[in-house]
């Protein structure tokens, strides 16, 4: 069973199916992670020339000059830079969180807020914060994995007996599930007079990230390394059953361990900044069809793609309402879903 469910209906060998994809790539990978770069450079420039407090780059050259500090160097260290890193250290972590549940459930059509998992997260942040509401972060995120982990356990059983070829099925389960997760998170939030601590979790906004509030994120880097680590195990996975059986692979232990991760990543992403939904679908699925289905090649575009992604999303909500600013859950979300349509629309055409 190759990661696009629709092969199957073709009696497609995956393996020849991949090679042959690789070969017909028309852009070379090294290009389009050189321009991915350069885009997410200008992006980067851009977020941190944007903003309500005045700032100019010429402050800084004469703060540089003097070495002495200044209001403008005051306000890119204490907060355009951590914004942006944080901005970054989302988008890559969302998009390769997104990478990973794809090829493990087979699907690209799903990712973590299809899953559950971030809405998990959520659930069980409130939890232990209406509980423990002076415990440390650390504790409240590793409620969240938890959460996030039972979560996308319980998905994993509700699917179960779909057939791994209706792949319009799952996530349409999944948008349901996770409905249902949220509904009950607010219920809570309702009863417990917490809709507005909630609302903080539940749209990704970065204009409150300053020095000493998004330090956390760097984990998610971490993960995404080990990610490109175990890339080829989880290729040959999401290449079927049988497939990683005769190579040696263990299937359920790369499962999990895929599974953990991307639990990790959305706590980690929903406890620092507020959910984000549609990188981890819109991004591989763009990469995928420019550089094909292996991911020791298309991770490195998936992480800058996402990080590009989420840089323009935030600079478009604080230019649009200028000097207000539109939510990153909010842009992305219209973005998202019109592309979300559109690859719902287009898979069968492709059949």
């Amino acid at each position: 069973m190759s990661l696009f469910s629709h092969r199957a209906h073709a009696g497609i060998n995956p393996s020849k199916s991949l090679d042959h994809k690789y070969r017909c790539t028309v852009i070379p990978p090294w290009f389009i992670n050189t321009a991915s770069l350069i885009v997410m450079g200008l992006l980067v420039l851009l977020s941190l020339s944007i903003g309500v407090a005045d700032f100019s780059w010429s402050g800084i050259l004469q703060s540089l000059l003097t070495q002495s500090a200044n209001s403008d160097s005051s306000l890119l260290l204490v907060s355009r830079i951590p914004r942006t890193i944080a901005i970054i250290l989302t988008g890559i972590a969302m998009a390769v969180a997104g990478m990973i549940i794809q090829v493990v459930l087979k699907n690209r059509f799903v990712e973590p807020s299809m899953v559950g998992a971030t809405q998990s997260a959520a659930l069980g942040l409130l939890v232990v914060s209406l509980l423990f509401p002076a415990s440390a972060l650390i504790v409240k995120m590793s409620v969240a994995t938890i959460a996030a982990v039972f979560g996308m356990m319980l998905f994993m059983l509700l699917i179960h007996r779909i057939p791994p070829t209706d792949f319009l099925m799952i996530p349409l389960i999944g948008i349901v599930f996770g409905g249902i997760i949220e509904a009950v998170t607010t219920f809570i939030a309702y009863q417990t007079e917490s809709l507005q601590m909630l609302s903080v979790w539940q749209f990704g906004d970065f204009s409150g990230v300053l020095a000493g509030r998004y330090e956390l994120l760097w984990l998610t880097g971490a993960l995404c390394v080990l990610a490109y680590i175990i890339a080829d195990k989880l290729t040959i996975v999401g290449l079927g059953d049988n497939i990683a059986l005769n190579l040696g692979i263990s299937k359920r232990q790369v499962t999990w361990i895929g599974v953990g991760m991307v639990a990790m990543m959305s706590a980690v992403v929903v406890v620092t900044v507020g959910m984000i939904p549609f990188i981890g679908l819109v991004v591989p699925n763009i990469v995928s069809r420019l550089m094909g289905d292996k991911l020791r090649r298309s991770l490195p575009a998936v992480a800058l793609l996402g990080a590009s992604a989420v840089l323009l999303c935030d600079i478009i909500g604080r230019s649009i309402r200028y000097p207000f600013e539109v939510p990153v859950a909010t842009v992305f979300g219209v973005v998202g879903t019109v592309l979300f349509l559109w690859l719902l629309l287009r898979a069968p055409s492709e059949q």
